[in-house]
């Protein structure tokens, strides 16, 4: 499309057609007849075509130049037609926002977030809360507008920002005889025994098996594996062997007296809870930059 000139350009033709003169069609673009007439001759070489009659009294089109007006007329026509589609899509989407989370950001976080967006902000959220793979993919392609994982994983070429630092620990039922332990578990004994995981892709999982592989080590097959941070909290609650879970997660059922924390030692289950949204460099305007406002406020608390 090399002969075809810029939509500025194209106007000023259409607005020389409809004012009788270069002048007058350079007034209503807000340039000077010098600008309004350079720029023509400008459209006239690229299409190789004498477009105007040029006359002391004024300007007419010559017959190339009534076809080409006539073109360029349909094609401004539905350039302002997609740029009012444009408008009215970005104004419904000002008002949305579609999250994806995995599971602690989801149950943990989120809510409060949310809270304060709705306060400061008319804004309808949808969320659905799966594991840090799933995010990923999501906010890849587009299903989502912005997504947070917990596994600390590179983002790839997706943009990120750290919002919240957690930590896991390892928990079990009161009775379970990891609870009585006199000293702390070293990793290679939390090795040797099936315990109670979330599913491959989950971010709890994926910092578990990276802290053990940094050491040389690989978790004994599971004894069972859900895919919710409260299924697990429930399972091991009663009776199920241990599991790695957030702490955030855990502390009402250990305040409860129904899990107790195993303690551990040289194993560092540290994390970074990440937005991630798509893009390289500031989150879009909108909510998911008013959303992303509130979660890092909530972080320097």
């Amino acid at each position: 499309m090399r002969n075809i000139p810029d939509l500025a350009a194209l106007q000023l033709l259409v607005d020389v057609a409809t004012h009788g003169s270069i002048g007058a069609a350079g007034r209503a673009n807000g340039i000077t007849q010098q600008s309004a007439s350079e720029r023509l001759r400008a459209v006239e070489a690229l299409t190789g075509l004498t477009l105007l009659r040029r006359a002391a009294g004024g300007s007419t089109l010559t017959e190339s130049g009534v076809l080409v007006v006539g073109w360029a007329a349909r094609l401004i026509d539905l350039a302002q037609e997609i740029d009012e589609s444009i408008a009215t899509l970005r104004e419904g989407r000002t008002h949305q926002l579609s999250i994806v989370a995995s599971m602690t950001v989801a149950e943990y976080l989120l809510p409060l977030w949310l809270v304060r967006l709705r306060q400061q902000h008319d804004t309808v959220v949808s969320l659905i809360a799966t594991n840090s793979e799933h995010v990923r993919t999501a906010v890849a392609d587009g299903s989502a507008d912005i997504g947070f994982v917990e596994d600390g994983a590179d983002p790839g070429d997706l943009a990120s920002l750290v919002v919240a630092r957690d930590e896991l620990g390892l928990y079990s039922a009161p009775h379970d005889p990891w609870a009585k332990q006199d000293s702390p578990l070293a990793p290679d004994e939390i090795v040797t025994r099936p315990l109670t995981w979330r599913e491959a892709g989950s971010g709890s999982r994926r910092v578990v098996d990276d802290a053990l592989a940094r050491l040389g080590l690989t978790a004994t097959a599971p004894a069972a594996e859900l895919t919710t941070t409260s299924g697990i909290r429930s399972a091991v609650s009663a009776g199920s062997p241990p599991a790695f879970m957030s702490r955030r997660s855990v502390r009402s059922d250990v305040e409860a007296g129904r899990l107790v924390e195993v303690p551990i030692i040289g194993l560092d289950l540290s994390r970074d809870l990440t937005a991630l949204w798509v893009g390289s460099g500031r989150p879009p305007a909108g909510p998911v930059r008013d959303l992303l406002a509130i979660a890092t406020k909530a972080r320097t608390r």
